[in-house]
């Protein structure tokens, strides 16, 4: 699933190309019935893993990607990466084309309903967003407090937009076992995991290219650990069975 840094990526790369261009065509097999022609898209924003299109009239067009969706941008008659079939959503403006495949949310809110929709109002608070406050996330945080920082770390209602990859790569920076309980861990250590978790995803929106290419404890099962050259190692967290990469040396779990 695609996290926070991607999405951000992804709503800068087309808020360039579409901010305050006329709707052209406008086509979505999710909604089979909304007439987005003639209208202006105001903006296209990012709130933890939600990419949201914001147009003149109030509606906000609202993706989710999960696991398998992610938008592309095209210039007006190139050829699309992948087949017409797999879009969900079409946006075509003067000059480009923004195709969404295979995600499976695609709602179209109302004016109304767009400021207070339960799913975008239950986020916490966005770990990208310049307005980022540690406070009321450590706040979320301690009401899961039973919870396995591992696991916490990834509920949306509590902060938004790290996903497995950050989460495994902030937890060993912080040498912090996976598995150790929110209640565990105090103010100011959460206040650390966080700002790290921060300056990591920051740092992946800079440049993918850098902060993915050598990752310390993702995907790198049975490899030996950057730091201290134990085997890195795997568990499954949550009834989700959630991924988590970690050093055994490095994070140890205390009692």
């Amino acid at each position: 699933m695609p996290e926070g840094d991607t999405i951000l990526r992804a709503a800068r790369t087309l808020h360039r190309a579409l901010a305050s261009k006329i709707v052209r065509r406008f086509s979505s097999s999710k909604l089979p019935r909304a007439r987005l022609e003639g209208r202006t898209i105001v903006s296209v924003d990012a709130k933890g893993k939600h990419l949201l299109v914001r147009f003149d009239d109030g509606r906000v067009l609202h993706t989710h990607m999960r696991m398998s969706g992610s938008w592309h941008l095209y210039r007006t008659g190139e050829r699309w990466q992948r087949g017409e079939h797999r879009a969900r959503c079409v946006l075509e403006v003067d000059a480009f084309v923004a195709v969404l495949f295979d995600a499976p949310t695609v709602r179209l809110l109302s004016p109304s309903e767009a400021p207070r929709d339960p799913t975008l109002a239950q986020l916490g608070p966005d770990v990208l967003d310049d307005a980022f406050d540690p406070k009321e996330a450590i706040r979320r945080l301690r009401t899961l407090d039973d919870r396995e920082i591992g696991d916490a770390l990834l509920d949306q209602r509590a902060v938004s937009g790290i996903g497995n990859i950050w989460k495994s790569e902030t937890l060993f920076a912080c040498r912090i076992h996976p598995r150790t309980p929110v209640r565990s861990l105090d103010d100011a250590t959460l206040a650390r995991v966080l700002d790290r978790a921060r300056r990591l995803l920051r740092a992946s929106v800079a440049s993918t290219r850098a902060s993915r290419a050598k990752t310390m404890v993702y995907d790198r099962a049975g490899q030996s650990c950057r730091r201290c050259a134990a085997r890195i190692e795997v568990l499954r967290q949550s009834a989700l069975a959630r991924t988590t990469f970690f050093c055994p040396r490095c994070q140890p779990l205390k009692a």
